[in-house]
């Protein structure tokens, strides 16, 4: 049975209640390795959604479900058919113009960019406006547009939000990332503005422009719902010392505009002197993905679901890639959540059945903005209303045995405390994320369910390693977010020890175990917003 205790316990029982030495992992690190190594092989040529790489995977996939003993629950098998719409850039040059003098900004090295408007987008020698952080949020008196007409305009802003780097909370939730800094270019749009361009900063942004100009290429996704949505001009982001420059030309310090765009008095300028032309063709066809989904049935029909996720996709095989290696493998990201995910699986097939059903689903095309989940949580095998929790597999890093888990989205629901207890069994602490400005809780599958009202916690290894202590968690962390996230040397390694997977599996499948085996429902904090999402279905777990 699960024991609510009080929210405030949290961090109290993360510091006092776990010994010294973790426990040996109730997954095995050697099984999940075997199928990192096999999922991140060439020949699955990086896993890409609607490439040549995806039917091998699932095939992959299907069968071992079917080993485990799943039940089918997609409408083709154990695939759920997901359609998208694919926006491939044919075309892009840029040309910059400051104080008269012409420049080329070559699209990969300089400025990353794309549109979605099918054919020829252009800008002619287009006027620059810097907006600040381009955040508006009337509740805290913040409008850089206030006074400005942006119609036919570039508009440029920084990176992050007003307070991702003040040093203190200025409304946005301080140094972590807020859902309002994802507004930045509806609100471009809703003016006018003919294109949007992001100035690239490392912290903020919370990785390289490596990632970026090495993605410039990658074709655009969105779900297909029968309507081909309304489409924006250019938009991009641009190497750092590209907007730096632009914003010198008209007389402002990068680091001085930034302090002065945290004010909520501060309002956007031309950058006289500053001028954009560029041309970008684009092309738009239909195609489909798949997830892979799987239940474990329940003793009880009556009784709900709990959900094990983690996205199989990940960048694919790619001609834009040098030609020595145009394989983005995708060991990390996703081959260890879902290797993890297959062992969980494992462990609740040969293990006694529940009260509740276990669903177990691998999603795709997260890396194109959680589609494969949002398609399946407006679609769900089986109702989200009475989905008592969910639990998302997608590791940052492998690393080895470690002291600790990370939890991600901090304060968020009261299950945050079991998931502290159930830690401390194994001998595990938890600690809060510390790169908050990155956002992670937004950026993967779990947050397409939160929206929908489904409690759920998501975490992975910590980085306070057995061996070599927090100061080599870093820095393997710091290396593989600087070189590899996303890139070609995301790759299988054979000296990896995966124990860091198997402990954060683990301690999802025993805590999962519980919610599923009890009669408790889990809940948001009532100051979340998910909260109210999820009242709307109360009268369903009664």
């Amino acid at each position: 049975m699960i024991r609510w205790l009080p929210l405030p316990l949290l961090l109290l029982s993360a510091t006092s209640v776990a010994p010294n030495e973790p426990r040996v992992p109730i997954l095995s690190p050697d099984r999940i390795k075997a199928d990192v190594r096999t999922l991140s092989a060439d020949d699955f040529h990086g896993r890409g959604p609607t490439q040549v790489g995806e039917p091998i995977t699932l095939a992959f996939l299907e069968k071992r479900f079917a080993q485990l003993g799943l039940k089918p629950e997609g409408d083709a098998g154990y695939r759920q058919t997901v359609p998208l719409l694919r926006w491939t850039r044919d075309a892009a040059s840029f040309d910059l113009t400051l104080n008269g003098m012409s420049r080329a900004l070559h699209p990969g090295v300089e400025i990353a960019a794309s549109s979605r408007v099918v054919g020829n987008s252009a800008l002619a020698g287009a006027p620059v406006v810097f907006v600040g952080y381009g955040v508006v949020e009337p509740r805290l008196g913040y409008d850089p547009y206030r006074g400005l007409d942006v119609r036919g305009k570039v508009v440029v802003a920084l990176a992050g939000d007003p307070d991702v780097e003040a040093g203190r909370d200025l409304g946005f939730g301080g140094r972590a990332s807020s859902p309002a800094a994802r507004t930045k270019l509806a609100e471009a749009q809703k003016r006018g503005a003919i294109a949007f361009f992001q100035i690239h900063d490392t912290f903020p942004s919370s990785y390289p422009w490596l990632q970026l100009a090495n993605g410039d290429a990658v074709p655009g996704y969105a779900l297909d719902t029968g309507t081909i949505p309304p489409a924006f001009g250019i938009r991009g982001t641009l190497r750092n010392d590209i907007g730096v420059a632009m914003l010198r030309t008209a007389g402002l310090d990068y680091a001085q505009a930034k302090r002065a765009a945290q004010s909520a008095a501060f309002r956007g300028v031309e950058l006289k002197g500053v001028a954009l032309s560029g041309t970008v063709r684009t092309s738009l066809d239909r195609a489909v993905s798949h997830n892979i989904v799987g239940i474990l049935p329940g003793t009880d029909p009556a009784a709900g679901s709990i959900l094990y996720g983690a996205h199989w996709d990940a960048y694919g095989e790619n001609a834009f890639d040098p030609p020595s290696d145009r394989i983005r493998n995708g060991a990390v990201d996703n081959g260890t959540g879902t290797a993890t995910l297959l062992e969980i699986a494992r462990n609740y097939a040969r293990a006694p059945r529940l009260r509740r059903t276990v669903v177990f689903a691998l999603w795709t095309a997260e890396e194109k903005g959680l589609l494969g989940a949002t398609w399946y949580a407006d679609h769900p095998a089986l109702p989200l209303d009475t989905t008592a929790a969910q639990f998302n597999l997608d590791p940052h890093v492998v690393l080895g045995r470690t002291r600790d888990l990370e939890l991600i989205g901090v304060g968020r629901t009261p299950l945050e405390a079991e998931l502290t207890r159930v830690a401390a069994a194994q001998g595990l602490r938890i600690v809060p994320e510390e790169n908050t400005e990155a956002g992670w809780y937004y950026r993967s599958d779990h947050y397409a369910f939160a929206v929908k009202g489904v409690p759920g916690v998501y975490f992975r290894a910590g980085r306070d390693l057995v061996s070599g202590g927090l100061a080599a968690g870093e820095r393997e962390r710091a290396r593989y977010n600087a070189q590899c996230y996303h890139q070609t040397c995301d790759a299988f390694n054979p000296g990896w020890d995966m124990t860091g997977a198997a402990q954060e599996g683990s301690v999802a499948y025993a805590l999962g175990r519980e919610i599923a085996g009890g009669t408790q429902w889990p809940v948001w904090n009532a100051t979340e917003p998910f909260a109210a999402e999820r009242a709307k279905s109360d009268s369903a777990r009664r």
